[in-house]
Formats: C-alpha cells, sequence, structure tokens
C-alpha cells in the first residue's frame, strides 16, 4: 500500500502526541502544550497516513524559528543556516516499512528550496546502530556531539550538505514561485484561510 505524506491537521494533534510518547527511549517524551507550539509555529509538521492510518510524524524548524530545543541551539551556534528535523516518529507496527524513508525524501525535497544544510541528531544512548545506518545511507555526516543537560542524553549531531539549495537561490532567490507543493505549511494555511474573490 502506498504511503502518503501531508500537513498535519489540527485534529490530529492528540494522536499524534500518543505516537510520540509510545516511541521509546529514543525520542523525548511530548506534552499537549508542546505539539500544540509545534503545530503553530514549524515550518514543517507533516504526517503519514499509510492504509488510512497515522503512520508518524515529522517536525521541523528554519535556522531563525524562535524554537527551544538545546540540540537546535547547538547547531545555531555552529551555521548561519539550515533546516532542522526536530523529531522524527514512526509507529512500531510501520517501522521497516519505508515510513521513514519517505519522511525524509519528502522534507529534503521542502528543505532544499530554502536552506542549504540539513540538520538532525540522533540519541547515543540507546541502541543507535541502525538509526545511525539509516541516517548515513542518506548522506548525513557526524559534525559532533552534545549532552543535551535537560535530559542527560547524548546525541550525534549530523548534517547533510543540500546539492540543490545553489541552484535553487541563485534562480528563484527568495522568490520560490506560488505553487502548492513549494509553500510551507503556515502559508499554505494563511492562503488557505484569505478570503476568495473581489
Amino acid at each position: 500500500m502506498s504511503i502518503v505524506i501531508r500537513d498535519v491537521r489540527e485534529h490530529e494533534l492528540d494522536s499524534v502526541l500518543a505516537l510520540n510518547n509510545n516511541a521509546g527511549l529514543a525520542i523525548l517524551p511530548l506534552d499537549a502544550a508542546k505539539v500544540r507550539r509545534f503545530y503553530e509555529t514549524a515550518e514543517y509538521f507533516r504526517v503519514a497516513e499509510r492504509d488510512g492510518n497515522l503512520a508518524g510524524f515529522l517536525v521541523g524548524f528554519g535556522s531563525a524559528a524562535d524554537h527551544d530545543s538545546s540540540n537546535f541551539a547547538w547547531f545555531g551556534e555552529r551555521y548561519p543556516r539550515f533546516f532542522y528535523i526536530d523529531r522524527i516518529v514512526v509507529a512500531s507496527r510501520r517501522r521497516g516499512g519505508g515510513v521513514g524513508r519517505a519522511f525524509y525524501a519528502d522534507v529534503q525535497s521542502f528543505a532544499e528550496l530554502r536552506y542549504p544544510q540539513l540538520a538532525c541528531e540522533v540519541f547515543l544512548d540507546h541502541g543507535a546502530d541502525p538509526a545511525l545506518l539509516f541516517h548515513g545511507s542518506f548522506g548525513f555526516r557526524e559534525v559532533g556531539q552534545n549532552v543535551m543537560a535537560e535530559a542527560e542524553v547524548r546525541a550525534s549531531m549530523l548534517m547533510k550538505e543540500l546539492c540543490s539549495y545553489p541552484w535553487v537561490r541563485e534562480t528563484y532567490g527568495d522568490a520560490l514561485p506560488d505553487v502548492p507543493w513549494a509553500r510551507t505549511r503556515l502559508l499554505a494555511d494563511a492562503s488557505a484561510q484569505r478570503p476568495t474573490g473581489t
């Protein structure tokens, strides 16, 4: 069956929270207020559907975002412009079925129109080899490590150069064509709420 990646809908936030908090030690827990903040501020907040069911989600922020993650701050102290994957969660029954790969293909397509680098981290204290191998297969490399003081978790800080960005920047600058697939979710939401007609 096919995997559909699309922007999260407000009524799905409770399901996103449950998916996150059932993911185990490889992901930090969330509360409803934090999921709501993601919904209101994240440049990229998409879910995956498979067989009509929610199969996972991914949340990401551009480097200029007001985001309170210490790992995001770590990248911000070292790199001027990047897109940060805050978290990806795939439902346990869907792991190994291509959902993660579909998310990474989608988020890279989104990010490379806007940023020169894609950043994320992998927690190293809970059997990290499969996650490191997964990220390595997408071209990520470790650029350092960070111990998250708030969670006492050690993370491998990963970065990937986005080779299409220079061409997109040179060709379009800050004015990407106004087509649905190139809009950020926050702009798409604003467009949908704009009155139509004259």
